[in-house]
C-alpha cells in the first residue's frame, strides 16, 4: 500500500499547475488531500478517474474556499466517514477516516494558529481534543495512520532557522511537546523512522524567495501506530512538486 499525503493549498489551483500530470508519474494507491478549498461538484475530476482513483471521501469546511479534505483511492475501502464528532472542528472540514482491512487511515488537516491568539487557542484545544479521539479509535482500531498537515515542525533539524521561530506559532514549545508526547506514546514519523538524519522541508512560505533558498519547514507527516512501524517499506518527500506552497510526502507500507 502506497499513500501519498499533500496540502494542496487549493485543489483547482493545484490542477491547473499540472497536478494529475505528475501524479501519472507517481506509484501511489490513496491520495490524501487537505486544504481542498472547494466542494467537489465545482471540481473537474475527471483527471483522477483516468489515473485509475475513484473519489471515496470528501469533507468540505462549511465556509466557502477554506479548509477541506479529501481522499482518492485505487483500493475500495472498507468504511469511510467524516470527522470527529466535535462540531467546531468538524464544520471546517479537518478529518477524514477509511478502513483498508486491518488498517485504518485518518487524513487530517490540523489548524492554523498564524493568525493571531484566538485560532492560536483553537490549535491548541484542537491537539489536546484530537489525542483524545485518535486514542480512544485505536483501542477499536489499533493499526493507525494518521497523515496530513500537522502544522507543526518538530525538531530543530525540521526548520529552517530554529532560533528565530522559537516564539513562532508553528514551532512553540508546547506544540513541538505535543509532538514529543505524540511520537513518545504509541506513534512512529513514517519519514523520520526511514530517514534519521535527512533535513528536508515540506511547506515554504511564498514569500521572500523562500522556497528557491530552501527555508522551509516540516510540517506535514504520515505516522503509524507502532503495531505498524515494522510494516513501513519507505518513506520520502517529493520537493519537486510545486503545485502548491506544500510539497508531498510518501510512504510504502506492507498491507
Amino acid at each position: 500500500m502506497q499513500i501519498l499525503t499533500y496540502n494542496l493549498n487549493g485543489i483547482r489551483a493545484a490542477l491547473k499547475n499540472g497536478l494529475v500530470e505528475w501524479l501519472a508519474g507517481m506509484p501511489a494507491d490513496i491520495l490524501c488531500f487537505q486544504e481542498v478549498k472547494a466542494t467537489p461538484d465545482v471540481v473537474d475530476l475527471s483527471g483522477f478517474e483516468k489515473l485509475g482513483y475513484e473519489l471515496i471521501g470528501w469533507h468540505a469546511a462549511e465556509k466557502k474556499g477554506y479548509s477541506g479534505v479529501a481522499i482518492f483511492s485505487k483500493i475500495k475501502p472498507d468504511f469511510v466517514t467524516a470527522g470527529c464528532s466535535i462540531p467546531s472542528y468538524d464544520m471546517e472540514g479537518r478529518i477524514l477516516r477509511a478502513d483498508f482491512g486491518d488498517i485504518t487511515l485518518l487524513n487530517c488537516y490540523f489548524p492554523s494558529g498564524t493568525s493571531g491568539e484566538i485560532r492560536q487557542g483553537v490549535k491548541m484545544s484542537f491537539l489536546a481534543d484530537f489525542y483524545i479521539w485518535v486514542n480512544e479509535l485505536r483501542h477499536v482500531r489499533p493499526n493507525l495512520i494518521v497523515c496530513g498537515d500537522y502544522n507543526i515542525a518538530h525538531t530543530e533539524i525540521d526548520i529552517h532557522d530554529p532560533v528565530r521561530n522559537k516564539k513562532t506559532s508553528g514551532f512553540l514549545p508546547e506544540e513541538r511537546q505535543w509532538l514529543t508526547n505524540w511520537f513518545g506514546n504509541g506513534y512512529t514519523d513514517a519519514f523520520r523512522y526511514k530517514n534519521p538524519d535527512l533535513r528536508e522541508y515540506s511547506w515554504w512560505t511564498y514569500r521572500a524567495g523562500a522556497r528557491a533558498n530552501n527555508k522551509g519547514w516540516r510540517i506535514d507527516y504520515i505516522s503509524v501506530s507502532d503495531g505498524l512501524k515494522d510494516r513501513i517499506l519507505a518513506s520520502r518527500q517529493f520537493n519537486d512538486a510545486v503545485h502548491s506552497d506544500h510539497c508531498p510526502v510518501w510512504m510504502e507500507i506492507e498491507s
